[in-house]
């Protein structure tokens, strides 16, 4: 039998962090998981007090192997109009793909308010608003927060919403993408990779921990084909090393040398390496081999990583 603990709420936020800009974003900063968790980013710290005109953002992010960069402001009180007006000021100074304001509690006004921005400002930006409470859990001296999410963008209609006649592979690539999030979470592969949000494109990146590159698998409906690989930014020498790897490689992802395709050139700053495999997107049924295929490929080549980087 497993001995329960109890939880009891501590309603004074300030118990743990007095002040807001010298306790808690610092706090924050050096603990972006508790964020990216909970809305499904892989979040880096950029700077704290990241300036616009006269005000600062309390934390600057961005998602990882990505150039999505995400703003999160902090109140240890209620929500207030002031700090709803320097979302939207934070939003166009930074060209922030999302806006995480944290609160003790969010007002109604202030929640129907991120509801409205967000059926308005389309699939370029998105409001979170979260609420933060403090729990003891059994001894009165261990504390841990918890973040709840109020309102958020609708993925569905941020994803498929902004042109009014969301094609047929629009809806289809979300679908599989979520049910790809679905099956992975029967598989234990969050414990080597976290999960994106699904998204209405034929790609879906992975990361790795490492700026440099991240794993990327495809479904691409036209072609009939499905990939997975590793996508290197713009470090030539690192894709020079995996290809002068390229007997390894093979042997950890149990494939033949000529079966990855190789696409580093002089003049393209990103490159490549994948594998292929034919797939009809439209068929539900192929769809599990398919991500079993995706995940074991993943994690082969995650796990050759540490040899070349």
């Amino acid at each position: 039998m497993f001995e329960l603990e109890t939880l009891t709420q501590e309603h004074n936020l300030r118990k743990v962090w007095p002040n807001e800009a010298s306790d808690f974003t610092p706090w924050l900063a050096e603990h972006l998981e508790y964020i990216g968790d909970i809305l499904g980013m892989d979040l880096e710290l950029i700077e704290k007090e990241s300036k616009v005109g006269g005000y600062s953002a309390d934390i600057l992010a961005k998602e990882a192997d990505t150039e999505n960069y995400v703003i999160i402001e902090n109140q240890l009180e209620d929500s207030n109009h002031c700090h709803l007006g320097q979302l939207i000021t934070y939003a166009s100074g930074k060209n922030a793909k999302a806006i995480v304001w944290i609160v003790k509690k969010a007002r109604e006004e202030h929640r129907n308010a991120i509801d409205w921005l967000n059926e308005n400002t389309g699939s370029h930006l998105g409001f979170y608003l979260l609420e933060i409470e403090l729990w003891y859990i059994g001894d009165p001296s261990k504390l841990a927060p918890k973040f709840n999410i109020v309102e958020q963008p609708n993925e569905w209609a941020n994803t498929i919403k902004p042109s009014a006649n969301a094609s047929d592979t629009q809806i289809l690539q979300l679908d599989f993408w979520q049910a790809f999030n679905d099956f992975a979470k029967t598989m234990d592969f969050t414990k080597s990779f976290k999960l994106r949000a699904a998204k209405s494109h034929n790609w879906y990146d992975l990361s790795i921990g490492d700026s440099r590159c991240h794993i990327c698998i495809e479904a691409k409906k036209q072609k009939g084909e499905a990939t997975v690989g590793l996508y290197i930014q713009e470090d030539k020498e690192l894709y020079k090393s995996f290809r002068a790897n390229k007997a390894q490689l093979a042997a950890e992802l149990g494939c033949n040398e000529s079966e990855i395709v190789w696409t580093g050139s002089e003049t393209k700053k990103a490159s490549r390496f994948y594998l292929t495999k034919k797939i009809d997107m439209t068929d539900t049924r192929q769809w599990p081999a398919i991500f079993r295929w995706y995940i074991s490929n993943c994690l082969a080549i995650k796990k050759f990583l540490p040899s070349i980087l």
